[in-house]
């Protein structure tokens, strides 16, 4: 939206967004407390895109802990201090969001979509865990894969796994000999790793795909801890390109995904809804990059970036 028309709106609105967080239960490592992780760096692309409008954030950050009807009443209270609400990824039933969208204009970020009730801009993860798990694949010839998820509630780790069995399914000959779910934490990937080593020790899969940087760095740190050596003896892939998976050891590959551009391209959207409320809800899936890095068994000075093909999901 225009600066002149944020200003036009400014004399008719409360001039604030809001931006509801879900704040996961987990104890976080020494990297996530001083690097810019994901929600950091989709918070920075909110505030670029507000910064020149004159218009400001309310961030509400919602327990993990918090039953539906908790979180309803913390988005019902943020409704009423805003003109339109951003919400993050890992919450809201589809009704809760109806219901809140028929109040204030809502894009939700990195989320599922609610049928026509918001728009959603996310990246396109599907695309980019099948490349990634085609990549080790085709190019490492590994057969043998373990999976660390994510959260059960996160549409990101929703649509990664469906991407790594979309690639598993391409080859009869490779399958998933397990899988174990974390937090998108650094502490939750590390000891998904211990469990790993103590369940797997006579015969360790051939690579581990994490759903996130944040726990394969755990996992390396898990690995590395037990003296299993990494590539040489076991993959590990991430997710996200947060800023330590190129100084982890090894350099972690990883798909890039524009988590800056996302937190962008949802105020956008949101700014122009709350100006246009009557325009259809659309979803916004901006692609994705591998990045070719150590941690997948490629030479340590080949750090390669390319472009994820965007590939059709196929119907339920």
């Amino acid at each position: 939206m225009p600066n002149a028309a944020a200003q036009s709106l400014s004399r008719r609105f409360k001039d604030v967004i809001g931006l509801a967080c879900k704040e996961r239960d987990t104890v976080y490592d020494a990297l996530e407390e001083v690097g810019l992780v994901y929600l950091d760096q989709v918070l920075r692309g909110v505030e670029e895109r507000i910064r020149d409008t004159g218009w400001s954030l309310l961030i509400e950050f919602l327990h993990g802990n918090d039953t539906g009807r908790a979180h309803l009443a913390g988005l019902d209270a943020l409704s009423g201090k805003a003109d339109g609400i951003l919400i993050g990824e890992g919450f809201g039933a589809a009704g809760h969001i109806q219901r809140l969208a028929a109040r204030v204009p809502v894009v939700i970020i990195a989320g599922a979509v609610c049928g026509h009730a918001a728009d959603v801009v996310a990246a396109d993860n599907f695309s980019g865990s099948a490349a990634i798990t085609t990549h080790l694949i085709a190019g490492h010839g590994k057969r043998r894969l373990f999976h660390l998820d994510g959260p059960s509630d996160a549409p990101d780790a929703v649509e990664r796994r469906l991407g790594l069995y979309h690639a598993l399914r391409g080859d009869p000959h490779c399958r998933l000999i397990g899988s174990a779910h974390g937090t998108f934490s650094v502490r939750s990937g590390e000891q998904a790793g211990h469990d790993l080593l103590a369940r797997h020790c006579g015969e360790l899969p051939d690579a581990i795909v994490c759903a996130n940087d944040q726990m394969a760095i755990g996992m390396l740190k898990a690995l590395a801890a037990a003296g299993v050596r990494v590539p040489a003896e076991i993959a590990v892939v991430g997710f996200d390109d947060i800023y330590p998976a190129s100084a982890s050891d090894p350099p972690l590959i990883t798909v890039q995904q524009p988590v800056r551009m996302l937190g962008r391209r949802a105020c956008a959207r949101l700014l122009d809804r709350i100006g246009h409320p009557q325009r259809p809800a659309t979803l916004d899936l901006l692609p994705t990059h591998l990045v070719v890095r150590a941690s997948c068994g490629c030479p340590p000075d080949a750090v390669t970036t390319h472009p994820v093909r965007a590939q059709p999901r196929p119907l339920p």
